[in-house]
Parts: structure tokens; C-alpha cells; sequence
């Protein structure tokens, strides 16, 4: 079982296949041409290359054109807590724009391509224009029901629920990308699962296995197949 592998995208926006992710429909062409002026579309990173640091300024927002990012704080004894993964079409660093200063550290889980999008330049862009300012308002707050649902996630009671409700969100989110909701490759460890669902990897790797005992998912290390989705989604909505 092997899902397809993703490209690195085209650079022009109104090409990007994840430009109806990170951008407003409406667009017209005109503002696009503007706004494609301040993206630097980087070099792509590689596997555990990082693209800031918590402390760092807070200087732009980055959407991802291929590839995936985990995000994580540093706790005073220097213990690591996964704080989010983003998919291509995502856009992260939303952490910043309240203190100027990161709180998170982010770095690339595999080869990932990035926009850069500096954040003066897109508050001029947005002074102008209004859809573009919306949909980012939109977008921020989308970021902060991602955070509430985190907490609400972290409190369900068993480890089954907690990685169910992963798996759900990851084949919604390729959803949207027009990719395979049932078949897909995780871009990141079971340790950083465990982390994130406050869960120990050898938890992590047996909830698997029972799915797989289920007849819930086919698993080949990181490719997953959901072959029952109504009971995954069910069992992650409890």
C-alpha cells in the first residue's frame, strides 16, 4: 500500500493548486498580482530544518505549498509538547502577532515548500483590500478553534478516542486538498502523536494495532488506509 506522493508546487498563485486554501475565491486578479509581490516563495526545506524558533521576532506567516510542519513549545525542564501539525494549504505563525515574539518553534517533518508572507505587508495589502482582509480574520480564527479543539481533545477519555479524532482530522483536512480521505501517508513519528495526544508511544502503536484488529485501518508503518470510515468517525466523535 503506498499513497501518492506530493509535489512541490508551481510558485505563481493563481496556479498553486492550495491557493483556494490560503486565499479568498474572490480575488480579483489585480489584488493577486499585489499580494504575489511581498510572498517569497522559499527554497524547500528539508526533513527537520527549522523555519523559527519560540522567541524569535514575529516578522511573517507561512503557508505551505508541499510537505508538513509540527509546531511545539519548551517547558522550563526542556520537555517538548507538540502543539499542532500543518498540511499543505495551511498557514502558520499566527502565534507571533500578539507580542511580536514566537511562542512556538516550527520545523519541517518532511521536504516542505513554503510561501513567506511578511505580515506589514499584508496588513497594507488588506487596508486596501477588505476580502483579503477578511479571509484572514477568518483563517485566525479558524487557528483558535483549532486550539480549543486541542483542549477538547486532550480531554477525552481514552486513547482510542484521541487518535480516532486525529486520523478524522488529518482525512478532513486532505479532504479539502482534493487528496484521498481514506488513504494517506502521516507525516509525523508515533512519538509525536503520543505528544501531542498526551498519549506514550507504545499506546500510540497499540491503539493502531487494534484498529487494525478492527477492521478500522490497514497500517504499514506511516501509510494508512481507512477502510471503515463511519465507525473511525463515530468513535471520534463520542
Amino acid at each position: 500500500m503506498r499513497s501518492p506522493s506530493l509535489s512541490i508546487q508551481p510558485t505563481n498563485c493563481h496556479k498553486c493548486r492550495m491557493s483556494a486554501l490560503c486565499l479568498p475565491l474572490t480575488l480579483d486578479a489585480s489584488s493577486l498580482a499585489r499580494l504575489e509581490t511581498a510572498i517569497d516563495r522559499r527554497r524547500p526545506l528539508h526533513r527537520n530544518q527549522f523555519i523559527f524558533h519560540a522567541g524569535d521576532r514575529f516578522e511573517s506567516l507561512y503557508a505551505i505549498r508541499s510537505g508538513a510542519v509540527k509546531s511545539y513549545c519548551t517547558d522550563s525542564s526542556g520537555s517538548e509538547q507538540v502543539t499542532g501539525f500543518y498540511l499543505p494549504g495551511e498557514i502558520f505563525g499566527w502565534d507571533g502577532i500578539h507580542s511580536n515574539q514566537h511562542r512556538n518553534t516550527t520545523l519541517a517533518l518532511e521536504t516542505t515548500a513554503l510561501c513567506e508572507i511578511p505580515f506589514t505587508r499584508l496588513e497594507e495589502l488588506s487596508q486596501n483590500v477588505p476580502k483579503l482582509q477578511q479571509h484572514f480574520m477568518r483563517l485566525m480564527a479558524k487557528e483558535i478553534t483549532a486550539d480549543q479543539e486541542l483542549i477538547t481533545l486532550l480531554a477525552k477519555s481514552s486513547a482510542e478516542e484521541r487518535v480516532a479524532s486525529l486520523l478524522i482530522s488529518l482525512s478532513n483536512r486532505l479532504k479539502r486538498q482534493h487528496l484521498s480521505a481514506t488513504r494517506f501517508r502521516l507525516p509525523m513519528s508515533r512519538a509525536d502523536i503520543g505528544n501531542y495526544l498526551g498519549l506514550t508511544v507504545e499506546t500510540v502503536s497499540r491503539v493502531f494495532s487494534r484498529f487494525q484488529s478492527f477492521d478500522l485501518i490497514l497500517c504499514d508503518k506511516k501509510e494508512i488506509e481507512i477502510i471503515n470510515l463511519p465507525r473511525l468517525t463515530a468513535m471520534a466523535s463520542q
